[in-house]
């Protein structure tokens, strides 16, 4: 069996992008003469900046450390508003007023 047929692979219907947001990535990739940030970024304190760069610096043994350090943290969260949510729920302070 022989086609002829041209596929134009500037159609979306026929070549769809793999990765959704790739193209416009890429595209903005190519213009490195752009000097403003990121749309990510313009939404950023100076403290989360400092707190990315800290973080991207750190080798990887540090970085898990760190992830188990915040992991434990929460965890540590959690247990202590479990405490003040049967506190709460024996002092009668989250009940309903009665109607």
């Amino acid at each position: 069996m022989l086609s002829f047929e041209k596929l134009d692979r500037a159609s979306p219907d026929l070549w769809p992008e793999r990765l959704p947001g790739v193209a416009e990535f890429a595209a903005s990739c190519k213009n490195p003469i752009n000097n403003s940030p990121p749309k990510w970024m313009a939404e950023l304190e100076s403290e989360d900046i400092e707190m990315l760069k800290e973080l991207g610096s750190l080798t990887t043994a540090n970085l898990m450390e760190k992830v188990k350090g915040l992991q434990n943290l929460a965890y540590q969260l959690g247990l202590e508003e479990s405490r003040e949510m049967t506190r709460g729920k024996f002092l009668n302070i989250l009940e309903r007023p009665k109607k």
